[in-house]
This record gives C-alpha cells, structure tokens and sequence, in this order.
C-alpha cells in the first residue's frame, strides 16, 4: 500500500504532518492508498481516535480525500493547485480559445465609473464603522432580482461569485459535508470545494441545466447543497428552462434542508431569461457577478437569499475583510446607473459567433453544445489526442479535464476571440482533432 514508506508521529498533528512531508518529497504519490486507521494505530501504537484526527486534518487541508468504505488517498494534485494551471501551450502564431475571458470590445470603459466613484468617496468618505453595503447599489440589486422573479430577500456584496459561493458554503456546511456540483461545470468551482475539505458529488447536466434525476440521487446520497448555474453554464453553455426550473424544484421541495447555491454570472450577457429555483429551500443564495458584462477585474457580486444565510455572510465579511471597496461599489453603481453594457447587444455578439460556430460544426457531423454564453463544448473520444491535432491546425482549446468529475471527455471553445467568418475554419480544425481518424464528413 505505502511501498517502502512508513507513516510515524503520536499525536495528530505530528501523523498529519509527517504524512504531508512524504507527499513533498515524493514519498507518498498521487493516488496512493493510506492504511487503514486501525491499522495505522496499531502500527504507530495509538488510539484509533488519534489517527482518524489526523486524516481529518489532512482532508481538511485537501491533501488527502476520502472514500467512505474504500479508504483515504493521496489527492491526485493539491487542492490548491487550480485546474487553470494545468498547462495549454500556445504555439508561436496559434489562436488561443482557451481562456473563457469576455470579448474586451464589449467591456464598456471604466473611466468614467472610477471618476464618479472618486468623486462619491470625495464627498461622503468611506470610513471604519460604517455600512459595508451600498444602499442604492442594494436597492437596484434587489430591483432587478424582482424584475427576474427571484424570491425577497435581504442584499450585500462580495469579492465576484467564487467569494460568494466560498463564504455561503462556509456558513452552513463542514468539513467532509457533500456537496452537489455540475458535471462537466465551473473548474474553478471544482478546485474550491476540495479545498474547503467538503466532497464533491457529480451531476449531469444536458442543455437545459443539471438533470432532475441526477439532482435527486446526489441528495438521496447525503449532498447537504447543490450549486447549479441559471445560464451560461461553464463549459456547456446550458441554460436552465422552464420547464427544467420546474422538475427542479420539485426535486428540491422534497429536500428543504438542502442549501441551494445559484450562479447567475451570465447576468446582462445573455438573452434568455432566469428560472429561479431559490426558495425552494430554507437556505438559498442568488449570486450575480460584474466581471463577464462589465470586466474580471471588477472584482464584485452582488447576492440575495434567505436572511439567515445572508446575515452568517456579512457577518463573516465584517470579521474578515471587513468590507468590499466602496469605490468598486459606487463604480458598478455608475455603471448601472448609466446603462453602460447593453445586454440585447452583448449577447447577440456572443450568440452569432458562438451559434455560427455550432451550426458549422453540425454541417461536420461533430455534436457540440453551446446554448448561451461565450463557450462551447465539444466532446470527443480522446482529450489529449484531441487537444494536440488542435493546436497543430493553429487552434488552442481548453483542455476538458478542467471541468470535468465524472463526464466524458471534451474540450472547450471560447467564441470571444472569434469573428463570425471564422467559424468554419474552426470547425474544420475541431472536426479533425475530435475523430480519431482525422477524418472530415459534411452532412
């Protein structure tokens, strides 16, 4: 099990640590099975208790995960090494599709925002003590929530969705609780749940969000929340309907307890509408992010749900961060004000690049998904194959073992670099990489 290896120490931090050290060193690898805790207390000659601390220490840290009957592990990779940095060389004169960042010719500018926020901060200065959420940003917030039909419910402001999602799960959930992700979903999303020591339990999704019956075996499995994305979903492009909103929810009517996280980043760059789910459940958040409409360095969400979970999130903010600037928030604000992004405009840029793209790639006999947003995703036979024919035709996509659990293998492409007459060449190179035989078929 160990090889060569042998865990010492007699306290719980001690194991824990020692157990880190052979993982730096390359003693203990990747995947390599722990012994069982009362065998690794009989060895060591220590209570079983003190072992099983121990794991739990190292679960918690997210470098070791664990499997119920079938033991601990080594991770595969430290859950604080993000899935983005799992390397995609771009070769000298390639494109790179791979980044999933917004279109910076549909960003509006910020110049005139930050100008305004100076002015505000000038004439009414944020000081220690003071309230930590914006008024009037709280105000057109919650407007636009009703205007969607999202449940009341109280408003504040994080640092973007990830601070959002992070400090929500912090509020009601603990280390080794399960929690119920999209598969293939957010890569960032699937490093953070890991690293907060929680277990993630893939659900499919199809182009009208995560599948009702998958939902519903995740929280027959013991998920204590599900995270799910309204629109825009991140790698697919699924968009929750109708329809779909309403098996959800009566999936969830069925498990109260259940904290519902809903992921609203395609706010003002998508079209269709929003199908809340949020009230389903005693506690919900609905989380909307500036940084696809308006930019990735506005660094700030804004998020609305039950008042107990909004409540536990400032408080933790106030005892942390202590706030989000008042300067980003009076900037959104201006932003909003002024209707600096036109959301019809937006998302019909994204949507004829990104529907040129699918249609091009139908007419080559190769499925792809893309049903809002800026990404498309393709599945293929084999990833790395894939991946490489890609970039030897001059293309670079994401690699799809950055969003995926438990799916099959695709890749993703992100329209934002693309010009609409530049779809069928991409779905030449995309047709090439996903057949193992390379081989182009037109329908």
């Amino acid at each position: 099990m160990l090889g060569e290896y042998r865990i010492t120490g007699r306290r719980a931090t001690e194991i824990a640590a020692d157990v880190e050290r052979a993982i730096a060193d390359g003693a203990l690898q990747p995947g390599q099975s722990l012994p069982p805790l009362r065998e690794l207390a009989t060895r060591l000659g220590v209570n079983p208790n003190t072992v099983a601390a121990a794991y739990r220490l190292l679960r918690d840290r997210g470098v070791i995960e664990t499997a119920g009957r079938r033991g601990s592990r080594v991770r595969h990779r430290p859950a604080s090494t993000p899935r983005e940095l799992l390397g995609v060389v771009v070769p000298p004169g390639a494109r790179d599709l791979s980044s999933g960042n917004p279109d910076p010719a549909l960003l509006p500018p910020l110049g005139d925002a930050l100008a305004a926020a100076a002015k505000a901060n000038a004439e009414h200065p944020m000081l220690y003590g003071m309230p930590g959420v914006n008024a009037e940003l709280a105000a057109l917030a919650r407007a636009g929530f009703d205007a969607d039909g999202v449940p009341d419910g109280p408003v504040t402001v994080t640092s973007g969705s990830l601070d959002a999602i992070e400090r929500v799960l912090g509020a009601h959930l603990r280390p080794g609780d399960a929690v119920a992700v999209e598969d293939p979903g957010w890569g960032s999303l699937l490093d953070l749940v890991p690293a907060l020591g929680l277990r993630t339990v893939p659900v499919a999704v199809d182009d009208d969000g995560p599948l009702p019956g998958e939902v519903e075996r995740a929280l027959r499995s013991g998920a204590r929340a599900l995270i799910v994305t309204d629109r825009a979903q991140n790698p697919t492009g699924a968009a929750i309907t109708e329809t779909r909103a309403h098996a959800l929810r009566e999936v969830l009517a069925a498990h109260s307890d259940v904290l519902l996280i809903e992921d609203d980043h395609g706010h003002a760059i998508v079209d269709l509408p929003l199908h809340p789910l949020g009230g389903t459940t005693r506690h919900w958040v609905v989380v909307r992010s500036a940084a696809k409409a308006y930019g990735p360095d506005l660094r700030i969400a804004v998020l609305t749900g039950d008042s107990t979970t909004v409540d536990r999130v400032q408080g933790r903010y106030r005892l942390a961060a202590g706030w989000v600037s008042h300067l980003l928030q009076s900037a959104l604000l201006h932003l909003w004000r002024t209707a600096a992004v036109d959301p019809a405009a937006v998302a019909a840029s994204y949507g004829r690049r990104r529907d040129a793209l699918v249609a091009a790639l139908t007419e080559r006999g190769i499925a792809s998904h893309g049903r809002s947003g800026m990404n498309v995703w393709v599945p293929v036979p084999d990833e790395t194959g894939a991946m490489l024919r890609l970039q030897q035709s001059g293309w670079v996509a994401a690699p799809g073992a950055r969003y995926r659990v438990a799916s099959r293998p695709g890749v993703r492409v992100t329209v934002s670099p693309l010009a609409v007459h530049e779809a069928a060449a991409v779905a030449d190179a995309v047709a090439l990489a996903a057949r193992p035989d390379g081989g182009l078929r037109y329908g």
